[in-house]
């Protein structure tokens, strides 16, 4: 019944979409709808649900979620091989997108062996502000809020340098599309801090960032870009070694971040399955 719902929604705004879709050759005008979070853990029954969603949804522009657990890694190859369109998502490091990246080059590598269209789209959505909430008690108060950014420019850094490989390039010559850098989670969670922090902040070429309703109209009322997020990784790499100094092991926070939100997605699943199944 949920998918039901789900997929009345969501094909819906994908036609409302469609025609910046098509005023983009594709690159905009994307609608997302994800696989039970249940599934987090399950390779083979992701890449099953991915298909058959992508198969009853019949929209070119609806990307289907799929997370980039260790489990979910396999599934998103899997799929991208198999043409659906994937928005990875619950990254939250440089190293979750490099394994998501390095999936979605997997997958167009083996069409383009099989013969089949490389062309197609995925997104992979990095987790920025859940960094911050989660240090605010473990770190001194002349940090705060500024781990997610960190975190940010160096994936980034990452994402610009593989674009710019050979294997990439590789693939780009064959006709296929880069997977583009999604900001998620940029809401700002420190009512202290600015509103539209993580919107200024992570400004770059070549990026998503998909903001809340509150955040988009705070930007348009009084947001400013005044320089774009910088290629340089040196900034970064000093603020995470003062986190590190601090006690803050960027490396297992991630994995920690990656496990409570499969936790909190699973838990708002079963929450909505207990409101369906009482209201049918």
């Amino acid at each position: 019944m949920f998918f039901e719902l789900a997929l009345e929604d969501l094909t819906q705004a994908a036609d409302l979409f469609r025609p910046i879709h098509d005023a983009t050759a594709g690159v905009d005008g994307w609608v997302s709808l994800e696989v039970s979070p249940l599934l987090a853990d399950d390779t083979a029954g992701t890449i099953k649900a991915a298909a058959q969603l992508f198969a009853r949804a019949q929209r070119p522009n609806l990307f289907i979620k799929i997370p980039g657990t260790g489990a979910g890694i396999p599934a998103i190859e899997a799929s991208i091989f198999a043409g659906v369109p994937i928005n990875v998502t619950l990254l939250f490091s440089r190293e979750h997108y490099i394994a998501a990246a390095e999936a979605y080059m997997r997958g167009i590598e083996r069409r383009i062996a099989a013969g089949l269209d490389p062309k197609v789209a995925s997104v992979a959505s990095i987790f920025v502000s859940r960094w911050d909430v989660a240090v605010t008690d473990k770190a001194s108060d002349q940090f705060r809020n500024r781990l997610g950014i960190a975190i940010a420019m160096r994936t980034y850094k990452a994402y610009r340098d593989l674009l710019a490989s050979p294997r990439w390039q590789k693939l780009a010559a064959s006709g296929a599309r880069p997977q583009r850098l999604l900001w998620a989670s940029t809401g700002t969670k420190d009512p202290a801090a600015s509103d539209i922090l993580y919107i200024q902040a992570l400004a770059a070429p070549d990026t998503i960032n998909t903001m809340p309703e509150k955040t988009l109209l705070a930007f348009a009322e009084h947001g400013k870009v005044n320089d774009v997020l910088p290629v340089d990784e040196g900034y970064a790499e000093a603020v995470l070694a003062e986190f590190t100094r601090e006690g803050i092991n960027d490396e297992a926070l991630a994995a920690e971040l990656q496990r409570e939100g499969t936790a909190a997605f699973a838990k708002s699943w079963h929450d909505l399955m207990s409101r369906i199944s009482a209201k049918s």
